[in-house]
């Protein structure tokens, strides 16, 4: 879990061009929103892309974005337990 929270922090940081944020300073229970990231709606379509694309994941309802998208924790491990192996 710890690998993927690191690749998460990478890509994420890379994929939203966060020039500005180390993703090795990044806890694990950074928030996307309110006050951590201070990411965008326009930011979470990226962030649902991505990890459909490199994880083989879907995100496939808003009530279920809601609950993946509140931490970096809470992605990883939803992805961890949702991934095609």
């Amino acid at each position: 879990m710890k690998q993927l929270l690191q690749e998460l922090k990478e890509k994420i940081v890379e994929e939203l061009q966060l020039e500005d944020v180390d993703p090795n300073k990044l806890a694990d229970d950074t928030p996307f929103f309110d006050g951590g990231l201070g990411l965008a709606s326009v930011d979470l379509l990226v962030l649902v892309v991505l990890v459909e694309r490199d994880y083989g994941v879907e995100i496939f309802s808003k009530d279920l974005g809601e609950k993946v998208f509140i931490t970096l924790s809470s992605l990883a491990e939803y992805i961890e337990a949702n991934r095609k192996r």
